[in-house]
């Protein structure tokens, strides 16, 4: 199975430490964002990763190399201008193949064991699904929540609200209507899988952290500091 990082952000938030880094490259506990990545996919024996980039991709491209420091194989797809979630996506297809692939965003941590993936990608032709999602409990910054979670299924209400982590998988035909090179957002592809019941889901109660400002960023580099 394959994976894509998604690492083309700007960090606005994280500015003025994203004004020369890019956001993923930013460290904590030792090692940057993205890092903590690859060496959990790696162990979970996902080893064939894309990553995108817009923002300062050149030093992405530079730190990672080729991937084989890490145990993978690193392929990049580069965007002029960021194209947002899905318009990424769609861009990076080529390097993705024909089956259901993973997708995480560079800028959270999270102890999700990603050695699930795989096994979950295979079954999602055969149950006609487009994606699942992997939930979390709302953080305080994030209080009313994405999605609900319902006997395995993700939908747009109808429970309680949880937050959604950056990681899921999703098969190539969900992003069939986009042009490549052009901007588009994730969420209403998935708020119209949603409605078609083509999204399933689960809840993980561990640890996560959206690492969109610096203080989050202090917090995580005390917790894997601590590790």
């Amino acid at each position: 199975m394959r994976a894509m990082i998604l690492a083309a952000g700007r960090g606005e938030r994280m500015r003025p430490l994203t004004d020369a880094t890019p956001k993923p490259l930013l460290m904590a506990g030792g090692k940057p964002l993205i890092a903590w990545h690859l060496e959990a996919l790696v162990r979970a024996g996902i080893r064939d990763i894309v990553v995108n980039h817009a923002h300062l991709g050149h030093l992405i491209e530079t730190a990672l190399g080729d991937g084989k420091r890490f145990g993978a194989a690193i392929r990049y797809s580069a965007e002029g201008q960021a194209l947002e979630t899905a318009g990424g996506i769609a861009h990076a297809l080529p390097l993705l193949g024909a089956e259901p692939f993973a997708v995480i965003n560079a800028d959270i941590a999270c102890d999700f064991d990603y050695a699930r993936l795989p096994a979950l990608a295979d079954t999602m032709t055969g149950r006609g699904l487009l994606a699942h999602l992997v939930l979390v409990p709302n953080p305080p910054h994030h209080p009313q929540g994405d999605f609900a979670l319902c006997d395995g299924r993700v939908a747009e209400q109808g429970g309680a609200l949880l937050t959604f982590s950056g990681i899921g998988l999703y098969a190539p035909r969900l992003f069939a209507g986009i042009a490549s090179g052009s901007k588009a957002m994730l969420a209403p592809l998935l708020r119209a899988a949603m409605r078609d019941g083509t999204v399933s889901g689960e809840l993980h109660a561990g640890r996560w952290i959206d690492v969109g400002t610096p203080g989050r960023l202090a917090e995580l580099d005390r917790i894997l500091s601590a590790l």
